[in-house]
């Protein structure tokens, strides 16, 4: 069974910087990963994605140059670095994983196990 638990969330000024960690329990080694978020009223949404295996990586536009995901396989971890943040950026932030292949998934119905999600709050 694979388990995922988000950290790292938190309250922060626009401009400022969080670090998400998702660490997973399982043999997640070879597994596709994501950062999703979800503000409320509004669907969940892809933010990054990381093929654990392959490295590959998949930002969203809106995002590319401000957010970067990583991988620990050591720590069987992954990580969000989210920089210049802004208001917009608030929500619920969740971790996910796939067992699919070499592929990196950004559709949320292509993920398996989800955490409980961690809050980002960016004030103005």
């Amino acid at each position: 069974q694979v388990q995922l638990v988000e950290s790292g969330g938190g309250l922060v000024q626009a401009g400022g910087s969080l670090r998400l960690s998702c660490a997973a329990s399982g043999r997640t080694t070879n597994y596709a990963m994501g950062w999703f978020r979800q503000a409320p009223g509004q669907e969940r949404e892809c933010v990054a994605a990381i093929n654990r295996r392959t490295g590959g990586t998949y930002y969203a536009d809106s995002l590319k140059g401000r957010f970067t995901i990583s991988r620990d396989n050591a720590k069987n971890t992954i990580y969000l670095q989210m920089n210049s943040l802004k208001p917009e950026d608030t929500a619920v932030y969740y971790c996910a994983a796939s067992k699919g292949g070499l592929r990196v998934w950004v559709d949320s119905s292509d993920y398996e196990y989800w955490g409980q999600g961690t809050q980002v709050t960016v004030s103005s």
